[in-house]
């Protein structure tokens, strides 16, 4: 049977030829191509921020104020001019967490892109 094959080919006239390419001729004139392509991004952040201080911060200031010494906390003031119009303001700032802040925020964005191929022959 193995030697059958090649003379069966032959005998019913099957002979392999060569396959020759044609050209290929577009049979449109003119023609347009339109895409739309469109995307769209989401950002999620979350941003926390906190701010220590490792010593203390004392600040005095006014008008009409009198004092002894160095300015501290528990030091005595007076006006120096009773009944007069004054001014006083304290401030004390110790060790710890001196400022926090959260911010979460969502940014979306979409971009669409249009084009538009034309061509002719």
């Amino acid at each position: 049977m193995r030697h059958l094959t090649p003379a069966l080919l032959l005998a019913t006239g099957v002979i392999c030829t060569p396959v020759m390419a044609n050209t290929v001729v577009p049979n449109f004139t003119r023609g347009t191509v339109t895409a739309e392509t469109t995307s769209t991004t989401k950002i999620i952040e979350t941003i926390r921020q906190v701010e220590y201080t490792t010593g203390t911060s004392y600040t005095v200031t006014g008008t009409n104020i009198t004092f002894t010494g160095t300015p501290a906390p528990g030091n005595s003031y007076t006006l120096t001019t009773p009944g007069a119009p004054f001014q006083f303001s304290e401030t004390y700032l110790g060790p710890g967490i001196a400022k926090e802040t959260w911010i979460d925020r969502t940014t979306e964005t979409e971009s669409k892109t249009n084009s538009i191929s034309v061509f002719t022959q």
